[in-house]
Formats: structure tokens, C-alpha cells, sequence
């Protein structure tokens, strides 16, 4: 990291482009390297070229100017509060990790690092909280993984209530998780936002200044973002950027709506809405009401084939206590009562932990494979 930030302050000043690449393994980075195509270069607006696969699979590169990096930075920091001191957790090739150095730099502060070459850990959190000074605000970033493993440890539980902001996104995140955070005094704030915005441009659903939101104006619906913070475009891909952006709008393939409150509430993805026997279904709405049972830790619902009704919703439930783990029934009920009968899962498996990314949010695909697999062998 010593090395990395004397090179992202000269890029922001307009010195030479950077493509963060992770530390490994070596297969994923040459991927990178073939699809992004570093050595042909970059348009002068270019400071970063954050890697990113979406929901394709596909390495895209998103270009990110100073100006738009400067411009989460600094709407960040009037919504939290003012600049401050930053505790790194998340790694830097992912712009939610990224920023952090960005509003390091921008704000003047300090950077503490946790050292995740052999895992996060609750021990190296705390000890790189502890390295932080408390002359001015204090702020890190997490995904919702993170923070729940930071719940279960007395010491981190103390070391992120000394936070005067705590930002999580990256993925959905879990009402009860919240609620615990919250109940023990740690100001979680939850955003949201991607590459494509330069990071986090909605926080606990209220646009930040300068960021414009379309989600229609009733029901569900596809989300736009527009404002300073946007990327203008994808690296050696115009057509991918003629896909996604448009007259001061970037397209971001998530579904949302509008809650009476006048608060952006996102539902997922475009791509995991389900249609099953001819119903919209939101996964997000069938996880949290999963989620809303006691002694449910996690849970990701998913659609695979089905000939009868097109898509079977299913689902993989975490238990809180795999001794006592809740009752199939009162899933199933909390379902209905919530969402809707159309919602129920077909099936419902019970696992240890919900298969991940490295981004941190629910690998759904390799849930579907799963529940597919389990439903072909029954």
C-alpha cells in the first residue's frame, strides 16, 4: 500500500492512468490483462480503470476520471460529516476499497490498513482501528460479510462504535444485521452504488448531492443514476458504453422502487427477477422475509428451470443455531404473509453459509447449480 498511494495522488493529479490489479492468483490476473488490454491505452480523461465483471461474468474496465473520484469524495464526506481518518478493509481493485484511499487523500487524513494477505480477520480490524488518531472523524468501509463476523467479537464490537461512520454495501444487507449493529451503536450507513458511479452514490437511500435517481415513479423498476461521479465509459468498449450510458445516464441493470418515504429501496438485479407460473418475483423481498424468521442467520433465493412453471423459486437458508434450526412451516408462512403465495419457495435447503464472491455478495449462480443439482437427484 506504501507504494500504491503515491501513485494514485500523482493519477488524480493527472499523471499517469492506473489499472489496480488483485494480488492473485496469477490466472485471474492475466485474464484481466488479456481482456482489458492495458498496453494499448487510455483516453487523457482516464485516472483509474476500475475492473469489473457485473453481472456477465466478463472483465469490463470502467474508466474513472479525477473529477468524478474527487466528486463521490467530497458529496462522501458533506453526508458523513466532513473528511476524516480511513480504515482500509476492503481490497483496492474494487472501487468501494479504492475510495477509501481516494478520500484519504483528498481529505487530508490518515490511512490504517488491515493487513488481509492471509484473510480478514476480527483481530487485524481491531488492531488497525486501534492505529487510528481521534482528532478528527473516523470512518471505514465493510461489506455485510464483515460486519457480521465484527458482531460476533466482543472487541470489535467496541473497536467499530468508536467509528463516527461506518459505510456497508457491496451486496443487500440483512434488516437483523443492521438492527444489531445499530442496537450496539455503530453508525452503519448503508450505500449504494458501482464502479460505474465511482462507488457508493446513495446512502441509506437518499441520492448523495449532485447524484440524480430514476426508478419510475410507480412500482418497480429499472434504475438509472446520473451526476458527477459517473464513468464515461468502458475501456476498449464503445459498445458497451453505448449500452449503459446515455444522455447523462448510466443504465445499471438493478431494479428498484420508491417507498412512501421518498427513499430509494433496491431490489436486486434485472437478471434475478424471477417468473415463475407467470409472477414477478423479487428475490430480495423472499430473503429478507426468510431472513425476518428467528433463528435465520442468512438466505439467498434463487429461480432454476422448471417445466411446470417455467422457474421454481428456491432457496438456501443459513441457520443461526444448526442445532435449531427454524421450522420449514413458518418459512414458508413468513413468505406467503409477506410477499405473496406466488413467492413460496418450491424448495428450501438448509446450508452452512451462502456461497459467495470475492465481492462479497451471494454467488447466485452457484446457488441455482446447487438447488439444481439437489432437484434433479430427488
Amino acid at each position: 500500500m506504501a507504494a500504491f498511494l503515491p501513485l494514485l495522488r500523482a493519477a488524480l493529479d493527472g499523471g499517469p492512468a492506473l489499472l489496480p490489479m488483485p494480488l492473485g492468483p496469477a490466472r485471474q490476473v492475466d485474464q484481466l490483462r488479456h481482456e482489458l488490454r492495458p498496453d494499448v491505452g487510455v483516453d487523457e480523461a482516464t485516472t483509474v480503470v476500475v475492473a469489473t465483471s457485473g453481472s456477465t461474468g466478463t472483465p469490463k474496465g470502467v474508466q474513472l476520471s479525477s473529477a468524478a473520484l474527487r466528486a463521490s469524495t467530497r458529496a462522501t464526506h458533506q453526508r458523513l460529516g466532513g473528511p476524516g481518518h480511513w480504515l482500509l478493509a476492503l481490497p483496492v481493485h474494487h472501487i468501494a476499497g479504492l475510495q477509501v484511499l481516494v478520500r484519504t487523500i483528498d481529505g487530508g487524513g490518515v490511512l490504517s490498513t488491515v493487513d488481509s494477505t492471509t484473510g480478514f480477520t476480527t483481530a487485524l480490524f481491531v488492531a488497525a482501528a486501534a492505529e487510528l488518531p481521534h482528532d478528527a472523524p473516523r470512518y471505514t468501509a465493510l461489506v455485510p460479510t464483515q460486519l457480521a463476523r465484527l458482531l460476533d467479537d466482543v472487541a470489535a464490537v467496541s473497536a467499530l462504535a468508536s467509528f463516527d461512520g461506518v459505510l456497508l454495501g457491496g451486496s443487500a444487507s440483512p434488516v437483523p444485521l443492521l438492527d444489531r449493529a445499530r442496537a450496539a451503536g455503530i453508525p452503519v450507513r448503508t450505500t449504494y452504488g458501482m464502479s460505474e458511479t465511482a462507488g457508493g452514490c446513495v446512502y441509506d437511500g437518499e441520492p448523495l448531492d449532485g447524484t440524480r435517481v430514476d426508478a419510475g415513479d410507480d412500482g418497480v423498476g429499472a434504475i438509472r443514476l446520473g451526476g458527477a461521479t459517473l464513468s464515461h465509459g468502458y475501456l476498449h468498449r464503445p459498445d458497451l458504453t453505448d449500452a449503459a450510458f446515455a444522455d447523462g445516464w448510466f443504465t445499471t441493470g438493478d431494479l428498484g422502487r420508491w417507498t412512501p418515504q421518498r427513499r430509494l429501496e433496491v431490489l436486486g438485479r434485472v437478471d434475478d427477477l424471477i417468473i415463475s407460473g407467470g409472477e414477478n418475483v423479487v428475490p430480495l423481498l423472499v430473503e429478507r422475509a426468510l431472513t425476518d424468521v428467528a433463528g435465520v442467520r442468512d438466505a439467498c433465493v434463487v429461480g432454476i428451470p422448471d417445466e411446470e412453471w417455467g422457474q421454481a423459486v428456491v432457496a438456501v437458508v443459513v441457520p443461526a443455531d444448526p442445532a435449531a434450526p427454524p421450522a420449514t412451516g413458518a418459512l414458508r408462512d413468513a413468505v406467503a404473509g409477506r410477499v405473496g403465495r406466488h413467492a413460496v419457495p418450491k424448495r428450501l435447503s438448509l446450508v452452512d453459509a451462502v456461497p459467495q464472491l470475492e465481492s462479497g455478495k451471494a454467488d447466485r449462480a452457484a446457488v441455482a447449480a446447487l438447488l439444481a443439482a439437489a432437484s434433479r437427484a430427488t
